[in-house]
């Protein structure tokens, strides 16, 4: 018989076996994946999507834009700079193409002034349309990240309120959304964005809300109205499902109450799918802030938005089509990206998806 055969049939121990390892053979055999967290895993998945980063980057390019560029731009939105106090109206301000002058700028730029260019032209009022443009896209996210804030807390409040204390509170809830989700959106939208205009008018005379205007504020009504019923299912799923966990039983059994057991517990582990859902929902608020304004009723006048500026050019888009293809442009620029990084969001952060 071989006399390696002898040696593993042996009953004696072989000493080699216990000596210690060397450093060599530590890191050979010793191969460990650096400690790291989900938010860190999930960080680290997003930064190789380079879809949603390049969608980030947009959109932190587009929000830094929309936030400094009124700072330093010579132009104010609501400037008719064909007008000045004791002088005739110059309507050579009015419609200008882009990169060209009036009037007055024509006759500075020749007695040697340096007049800053219109980029984007002017509008038929004789206002800089791209600070429009830029104060427009201020308004939209504005709106959007507002609005997406609202749903998330009434969405967030509801649904957790729903999934954890269920029986008649759950079916008293899930009818209540039942019957929004039977409402048709944009119907319904259209007639409460017109009745809280009206209502809403006269109420904000006054106050510090005159300035920001009817209309934004009976959109916000309309988001928490409206809008919430999607993130209350997705949170009362998840709290469904988190419920029965042992460690919500065991904090149960202590004598936590409900809203310590849903703070505490349930929200943070579900906490991902909160964080897609409301990045999700700002391009839908944005979109809805920009059809409302395309409509109408939108932001008051002479405050821009991306929507109102496209309806505005719709009076002359035979002559000056590009100010319907600029806020069209940036509205589908945003809305995409962020589409396309709350994709990403999901991909990287949604456990279900990973393995």
């Amino acid at each position: 018989m071989d006399i390696n055969n002898l040696k593993r049939l042996s009953a004696q121990v072989n000493v080699d076996d216990f000596l210690p390892a060397s450093d060599e053979e530590k890191e050979y055999m010793v191969k460990m994946r650096p400690s790291t967290t989900f938010f860190k895993d999930g960080v680290r998945r997003l930064r190789k999507n380079k879809v949603a980063m390049v969608s980030f980057f947009i959109i932190i390019i587009i929000t830094l834009a929309a936030i400094f560029i009124p700072m330093i731009w010579p132009y104010d939105y609501s400037t008719m700079l064909g007008i000045s106090p004791g002088k005739p109206v110059d309507a050579s301000f009015n419609n200008l193409r882009p990169f060209t002058y009036g009037a007055t700028e024509q006759a500075r730029i020749a007695a040697g002034e340096s007049v800053f260019p219109h980029i984007f032209g002017t509008d038929a009022n004789g206002r800089d349309y791209f600070i429009r443009v830029i104060y427009g896209t201020r308004i939209s996210l504005a709106v959007g990240f507002f609005a997406s804030l609202i749903v998330l807390v009434i969405g967030l409040t509801v649904g957790a309120i729903s999934g954890y204390f269920g029986g008649i509170v759950d079916i008293i809830i899930m009818r209540i959304v039942d019957v929004i989700y039977s409402l048709p959106d944009m119907l319904m939208v259209i007639l409460l964005a017109t009745v809280l205009r009206q209502i809403l008018g006269p109420a904000l005379e006054g106050t510090v809300l005159e300035k920001i205007g009817s209309n934004i504020i009976s959109l916000f009504v309309v988001f928490a109205l409206l809008y919430w019923v999607s993130m209350s299912r997705l949170v009362r799923g998840q709290i469904l499902s988190l419920r029965e966990q042992e460690y919500v039983l065991a904090a149960q059994a202590s004598g936590a109450s409900g809203r310590w057991v849903i703070t505490k517990h349930l929200i943070p582990n579900c906490i991902s799918v909160i964080v897609i859902s409301t990045a999700l929902q700002i391009p839908s608020a944005i979109f809805t802030e920009s059809y409302l304004s395309f409509l109408g009723l939108g932001v008051n006048a002479p405050m821009p938005s991306l929507g109102s500026l496209a309806s505005d050019a719709l009076n002359g888009i035979s002559s000056y089509a590009y100010r319907l293809v600029i806020p069209a442009i940036i509205i589908s620029l945003i809305v995409l990206s962020l589409n396309l990084f709350g994709d990403g969001l999901r991909d990287a952060f949604d456990p279900k998806l990973n393995d």
